[in-house]
């Protein structure tokens, strides 16, 4: 089972992200208890936050709103509308590893 600190609210399920803009390409792993998201885009004017959100959203399959952090690397997104057995499953998907 997984060791990531996941908080299920009314509205979704609350994640800890970790948040590396500047990556040479896209990459979700997980560490210890949140998601390390590696972002091609630069922390500017919101690029780098617009693209997590875009990202999480095609992971999860769900609205994704962050809660916090927003000028900095940790951060908590909301993922809408989903339970913490569909988000463990995604995330244990994530930790598998490649065929």
């Amino acid at each position: 089972m997984s060791t990531m600190k996941l908080l299920k609210t009314d509205q979704g399920v609350v994640v800890n992200v970790y948040v590396k803009p500047d990556a040479r390409e896209f990459e979700i792993e997980v560490e210890d208890d949140e998601l390390v998201v590696n972002l091609p885009a630069a922390p500017v004017k919101g690029k780098a936050n617009k693209e997590l959100v875009k990202e999480l959203s095609k992971l999860f399959k769900r609205k994704i709103e962050i809660v916090t952090g927003f000028t900095s690397k940790p951060k908590r997104v909301l993922i809408k509308d989903i339970s913490l057995d569909e988000v463990g499953n995604v995330i244990s998907k994530l930790k598998a590893p490649a065929p």
